[in-house]
């Protein structure tokens, strides 16, 4: 934490500041009421009584000037015209509207400001043509200023705040989506493979209890990694201080573990892959073993597939990814992206790193998924091992 961060937390917030602000400004105003009133004589006792209940009275306000910020300000404004009509004694006691007009800006209240900056003015103003000694045309045009300046920067605090604000809920848009699209694909991609192992083991019970059982193994695994990457996903959104995961991170060398589990689900799969492997930036090695997760799951509950080809082509540039099926696909309606959440989720995945994808069904028949991932970092080349 840096000194300045250091010196706003010791600061009061909230009534404990509206209280420290209260009083701060009473006693300048009290300062500066006696200092004028000692060099240019005292007033009557009544005239006295009544300007020292309004200077009390105006700057006790600033206690509610959160709840009640107009409300607040137009009792300031009018307070303090009262006060230099009765008094003979030209306290500072116009700080005190003019903070309050300061917050009314602050909090986005424009023509609320501007009222009460144009009554004070005219106020003023007023005092001049009745033959206010104490008032002249440079002191309104002195006020003016300072009312202008200080209406210009509660209207820019009010801005900072709103942009502030704004972009803090739209980090928590990106993350809350980010977060479903991680938990769906981790959870989704498991998920619908032990429904289909499910389903086999169920239509094999009683004809073949050795395939059943081969299922229901599949099961077993299957489950077994869907709660070691949820606990490995929770265990990052927590961010707590536990043991680092000692499983390698998801990417494409983790690919053959996909192939593996859906095999187990009875669905062929063959990885070809060309070009120069290379290691690949994190956030595109995890979209890209996120794409071919969310694939494979589609082809296992939809396309009815008899083989599955999975196509990695290292690029100088960037990472293309094609899926293809031999099934029927999905049902219509489903088969373009952003129809279903698979699909839109591996799109953003897509664009987030300035690529794109397209899915659709092939000409010959079956499904395919394409993807084209920017590396964003060049990474070294490195020998490339054939599977």
């Amino acid at each position: 934490m840096s000194p300045l961060d250091r010196i706003r937390s010791r600061l009061p917030r909230g009534a404990r500041a509206d209280a420290a602000l209260a009083s701060g400004v009473f006693v300048l105003v009290a300062l500066g009421a006696e200092g004028q009133r000692l060099n240019r004589g005292g007033d009557s006792l009544p005239s006295l009584i009544a300007s020292w209940l309004l200077i009390t009275a105006v700057c006790g306000a600033l206690l509610f000037r959160r709840r009640y910020p107009v409300a607040v300000g137009w009792f300031t404004v009018v307070a303090t015209g009262g006060y230099h009509l009765l008094s003979s004694v030209d306290g500072p006691l116009v700080v005190v509207p003019i903070v309050a007009l300061y917050a009314i800006a602050a909090q986005g209240r424009l023509r609320a400001a501007l009222a009460m900056a144009s009554v004070m003015v005219i106020g003023m103003s007023a005092g001049t043509l009745l033959g206010d000694s104490d008032v002249n045309g440079t002191a309104v045009f002195m006020l003016t200023g300072w009312l202008v300046a200080v209406v210009a920067l509660g209207s820019v605090r009010h801005g900072r705040l709103a942009y502030a604000e704004e972009e803090a809920r739209l980090r928590a848009t990106e993350e809350r989506l980010r977060i479903a699209r991680e938990l769906h694909d981790v959870i989704g991609h498991n998920i619908s493979l032990i429904n289909v192992q499910a389903g086999a083991a169920l239509y094999r019970l009683r004809k073949d209890p050795a395939q059943a059982e081969e299922a229901l193994g599949a099961i077993k695994a299957s489950s077994r990694e869907t709660l070691r990457e949820l606990r490995a996903t929770l265990g990052v959104l927590r961010q707590v201080d536990e043991e680092a995961p000692r499983a390698p991170a998801p990417g494409l060398a983790r690919a053959d573990e996909l192939v593996a589990s859906a095999e187990r689900a009875g669905l062929p799969v063959r990885i070809e892959r060309t070009g120069s492997e290379r290691p690949l930036p994190a956030p595109v090695d995890l979209a890209a073993y996120r794409i071919v997760q969310e694939s494979l799951t589609n082809a296992a509950r939809h396309s009815g597939a008899g083989e599955v080809v999975v196509r990695v082509a290292y690029g100088d540039r960037e990472l293309a990814l094609a899926v293809e099926d031999d099934g029927r696909g999905p049902a219509a309606g489903a088969a373009g992206p952003g129809s279903g959440t698979g699909i839109t989720g591996m799109t953003e995945r897509a664009r987030a790193l300035g690529g794109e994808l397209t899915a659709g069904r092939r000409p010959e028949g079956g499904f395919t998924v394409r993807a084209r991932l920017p590396y964003g970092v060049q990474g070294e080349p490195t020998e490339r091992s054939d599977r």
